[in-house]
């Protein structure tokens, strides 16, 4: 059986609650499909002394710094306090353990305003990351020398990963769980911890209202209605359509419930049923273009390279899961509107669509 990937979690004085327990909580729920721990998730401060956290309740943590000598990956939660918010530097014997677990190769990665401490710290000197989009102006003032993007969910800079605050560390872990073990084990563990499976990485922080106001105004269904249709070219218009809006209201709509344009968010669905399709079938590539909806290999290899980092064969060699049987057909339509010729769900244009 082999050794879980060490996860050593690093508490620092005013640690946000939430960020202290999401990666026990993700790692924790990513396993073999026999139930084997794929991570072993441990909590340590310096000198493995009580720090405060932002909810008001101590941790009592059971390792100081030395768990970070042995740690595969190493993650630095969110803070509402200390000295790498108010000055951004860092205690000396933080930032020699962070620099060595870096230098024998553990990945390292923070969630929330954790970037503050990776950036006190030099290791995010000239490099891309984000943190909450809140504190941006105070990181660019601490640390000009980083390459800060405060409008993504989370930044993947190969052993250096941050997040955005809050649920986006949820985001990042499940990331990082898809990134060793594919998107079959990540969505298990998304499913056990009740959350969205994938929002990508480039997804905006900022949603001006992420609930829809109403099954009748909002977009949800006419997303899940697309979803079926990703092998064919679903046009704007008829995304309007369905959901029986102009295509100017309905792109504001779209826009305001899922800080992505519709353009932007089929490409985000097609790149990700692509992912599957490569992990779990033994399909061509050039079948899996035309089936996730890209149309030519030239523009998958294209898409899939820009939004994961590496060709669609590269990735199926390293995170292909033997299927079980023959590939499943091509999703089925799902009838959520009147009829239009051609395709299931959509209803006849007139001038009646309106918002």
């Amino acid at each position: 059986m082999s050794v879980p990937h060490r996860v050593a979690v690093l508490a620092l004085d005013g640690v946000v609650a939430l960020d202290l327990g999401t990666p026990a909580q993700v790692f924790g729920a990513a396993r073999t499909d026999d139930r084997t721990p794929l991570y072993a998730v441990a909590t340590c401060t310096p000198g493995g002394q009580p720090v405060r956290s932002s909810a008001g309740f101590q941790v009592l943590p059971e390792h100081g710094l030395e768990l970070l000598d042995s740690a595969d990956t190493v993650i630095v939660p969110g803070i509402h306090a200390g000295s790498p918010l108010l000055d951004g530097t860092l205690a000396a014997e933080v930032t020699d353990a962070l620099r060595a677990a870096y230098a024998r190769g553990a990945r390292v990665m923070s969630i929330c305003t954790g970037a503050f401490v990776l950036a006190a710290a030099g290791l995010l000197d000239g490099r891309p990351a984000t943190t909450h989009w809140a504190y941006a102006p105070r990181f660019r003032r601490l640390h000009p020398g980083v390459r800060l993007d405060p409008d993504v969910l989370f930044v993947d800079d190969g052993r250096v990963l941050t997040s955005a605050g809050v649920a986006a560390g949820i985001d990042l872990c499940l990331h990082v769980v898809r990134t060793d073990h594919g998107s079959a084990v990540a969505n298990r563990a998304a499913r056990r911890c009740v959350v969205p499976p994938w929002r990508d990485g480039g997804q905006a922080q900022y949603i001006e209202r992420p609930v829809p106001r109403g099954a009748d105004s909002g977009t949800a269904a006419t997303r899940e209605w697309a979803r079926q249709w990703l092998h064919e070219p679903v046009t704007l218009r008829e995304m309007a359509a369905h959901a029986r809006m102009s295509v100017r209201t309905f792109t504001r709509h779209f826009r305001s419930e899922t800080g992505l344009s519709p353009a932007q968010w089929l490409l985000q669905q097609r790149t990700e049923h692509a992912r599957v399709l490569l992990e779990t079938t033994d399909l061509s590539i050039d079948r899996i273009a035309r089936d996730s909806g890209f149309g030519t290999t030239a523009a998958l290899r294209q898409h899939f390279h820009a939004r994961v980092g590496v060709a669609p064969s590269a990735y199926r060699r390293t995170f292909r899961r033997p299927s079980p049987g023959p590939p499943p057909p091509p999703p089925a339509a799902v009838d959520l509107g009147v009829v239009a010729p051609g395709r299931p769900g959509v209803p006849e244009l007139s001038a009646a669509t309106t918002a």
